[in-house]
């Protein structure tokens, strides 16, 4: 596994007109989402491609195990795909990582793109690997919807070799929860994901990091049992900063008489950490911003505001 003195591998930057590669290594999508999302990217000025068989299914997964892993091993090694975007989420993507040839990853890095239940494979690329990758809007999702892709980011993220300021201000949903400033590695995604790799080869490496964490639809108390379970886990203990997501439909009734806010700071609010909250990036409302994981990068939260300058570019020109 990677160490914090491993060199990190940073993927060729993305250019106009590149081929963008497609894969759904969890559950299975629908042809209509898949287009909707790969005539955005042509409007975008990309070639997206993906193999037939990823219509293919196997009770809720996008086909079998072995399509799933083939097809993501095939999208690293073809030298005409540039970068791969996953088309959507669900569930499923953990069965490729014990099968998954990781030798043919490091060999031929590229950009790999998703959020929900791929984190799993953003986060092992980047802890196996040091590869860094980009917690961002999905194909048959995102790419699929109008104005639910922040496309700032997604340039400053995969095309620009510099570093780079997030538009955070009063009109991006972020706010501050603790104030202070941290440095370090920028890592993290979906809650419910993340911690269900506690316990297995696979577990997440959160030392050093400022760590983001996002989910979508839990309530509360599950929020709560999350947090804490990385907290009992030793998980919380070394990081530099938090940032949580939009947290959409995170909510137990709709007059609670309490804010997740509330929830979520008895387990972090005495950290000593920044801390800030709602940062649109995986599952949102509109504008999915593109997070480099595996960069580092500065949080720093005063009075409310939030600000997070990603300090070095997390591709290659």
């Amino acid at each position: 596994m990677s160490s914090s003195t491993t060199p990190r591998i940073k993927p060729p930057a993305l250019r106009p007109g590149d081929t963008v590669g497609i894969v759904a290594p969890a559950s299975n999508i629908k042809r209509s989402e898949l287009e909707a999302g790969c005539e955005a990217l042509r409007r975008a000025g990309y070639r997206p491609f993906y193999f037939d068989s990823i219509l293919d299914q196997d009770l809720y997964f996008a086909g079998s195990v072995e399509r799933r892993t083939r097809e993501l091993e095939e999208m690293f090694v073809r030298d005409d795909v540039r970068a791969i975007v996953c088309a959507r989420g669900g569930y499923g993507a953990n069965y490729v990582l014990e099968k998954l040839d990781l030798a043919k990853v490091e060999a031929h890095p590229k950009i790999f793109v998703g959020y929900s239940d791929p984190t799993v494979l953003l986060t092992y690329f980047s802890d196996a690997l040091g590869l860094v990758t980009f917690h961002g809007p999905m194909v048959a999702k995102d790419w699929a919807q109008a104005d639910r892709v922040d496309l700032a980011s997604w340039q400053a993220a995969l095309t620009s070799a510099t570093a780079w300021d997030l538009n955070l201000g009063t009109d991006s949903g972020a706010s501050g929860l603790v104030d202070g400033a941290g440095e370090g590695i920028l890592y993290g995604g979906c809650l419910s994901i993340l911690v269900a790799s506690l316990g297995t080869p696979f577990e997440i490496k959160t030392a050093g990091k400022i760590l983001f964490l996002e989910d979508v639809a839990e309530k509360p108390y599950r929020i709560d049992r999350m947090l804490m379970q990385l907290k009992l886990a030793g998980k919380l203990d070394e990081v530099r900063g938090v940032i949580f997501g939009e947290m959409v439909d995170c909510q137990q009734t709709a007059n609670q008489g309490y804010t997740l806010e509330e929830v979520i700071l008895r387990i972090v609010g005495s950290l000593r950490v920044p801390v800030a909250y709602g940062v649109r990036s995986g599952h949102v409302t509109a504008g999915n911003i593109t997070l480099p994981i595996g960069v580092r990068a500065r949080l720093t939260v005063s009075g409310g505001q939030v600000s997070l300058r990603i300090l070095e570019a997390a591709v290659t020109a």
